[in-house]
């Protein structure tokens, strides 16, 4: 590799990752405007106009705030648990493209392809990285010497285990659709028909597993602020506090482009607005679902989240992985 080659790589890491950082640091603040506008108040209004520089304000005060740590953590775990959590989400971006190749509007002499890497095993990676994400979680838990912060680190483990199947049979649908692991072409094997509609019950169980694995209502659990106190990060503080919350909506932005990229069609579009446009305007649509959800469930029970995972979910998909096979013998 030449060194050209090599910085060109390392300004898409730098581009990649402001970008995502940006986005999460926004997306707090449009959670918390949506689900304000939803129980009719204002949320956020007094740092800049209409609350704007809010992520901002908050961004210094976690930066400043007192760093507290407790005498009985287990403190090498406890200091790690923050970074493997936001870390394997962060390098999933690296495989997740954003849009078409492109020149730049001419300014370079050859397209390249809007992500900064691929594999020939795009989505096994990316199973890959979102497994290890929940060792951090499940290290908080555990080495803060906290009653309640284990309780939450078990309650992800057991929901993970529970609904990362789930997850993980929903796409074979599409994989099995499109014959390739390699995201950019699935998204090309779409230009036809989006696969939503070659796999709409599909699309319905990676959502629901989606929002399972985010620990987001109606599945909760592992934080459940009401009977755990914030759960597994209920001792940390400072940027610790922060990189958990990194972590989540890093990994909503990720499962959101992942829907995207799988059933709606990439940046696949009509030629009015450019590739890259598309893309995020159904990114944002499935985040704003994901928002929708937590304004309007409750959270459920947690025998009804393991009974719900495992005696429907699952059976659920591999009853639709079945009739996609049988459908492609006949069809094909």
């Amino acid at each position: 590799m030449d060194l050209g080659m090599l910085v060109f790589i390392v300004i898409k890491i730098l581009v990649v990752f402001g970008l995502v950082m940006l986005t999460v640091a926004y997306l707090t603040l449009l959670e918390r405007k949506v689900l304000a506008h939803m129980q009719v108040r204002m949320g956020p209004m007094v740092a800049g106009p209409h609350g704007i520089l809010q992520p901002i304000a908050d961004g210094i005060k976690l930066l400043f705030k007192e760093d507290i740590v407790t005498k009985q953590a287990d403190k090498v775990f406890y200091f790690l648990a923050p970074a493997l959590s936001v870390i394997p989400v962060l390098m999933i971006f690296a495989v997740i493209p954003f849009g078409d190749k492109t020149t730049l509007f001419g300014l370079l002499k050859e397209p390249v392809e809007l992500r900064i890497t691929g594999l020939r095993i795009d989505i096994l990676y990316v199973f890959a990285m979102s497994g290890l994400a929940t060792y951090g979680v499940v290290f908080g838990g555990w080495s803060q010497n906290n009653k309640y912060a284990l309780i939450g680190g078990i309650r992800e483990a057991a929901q993970l285990i529970s609904y990362e199947v789930a997850f993980t049979l929903s796409i074979f649908g599409v994989v099995m659709v499109a014959g390739t692991l390699q995201l950019d072409k699935i998204v090309e094997a779409q230009r036809n028909v989006w696969f939503i509609a070659y796999q709409p019950v599909g699309f319905l169980i990676f959502l629901t597993a989606s929002v399972a694995e985010l620990k987001r209502t109606p599945f909760d659990l592992p934080e459940a602020e009401s009977e755990l106190v914030a759960g597994f990060h209920a001792d940390y503080s400072s940027m610790k506090f922060a990189m958990f919350f990194i972590a989540e909506y890093a990994s909503i932005v990720v499962c959101s482009c992942l829907g995207t990229v799988l059933f709606l069609g990439g940046w696949l579009g009509p030629s009015i607005l450019p590739p890259f446009v598309w893309y995020l305007i159904k990114v944002f649509v499935l985040i704003f679902v994901i928002i929708w959800l937590r304004a309007t469930y409750p959270r459920v029970r947690y025998d009804q989240l393991m009974k719900f995972g495992w005696k429907f979910l699952i059976p659920v998909s591999f009853l639709n992985i079945f009739v996609t096979a049988i459908v492609i013998l006949l069809v094909r």
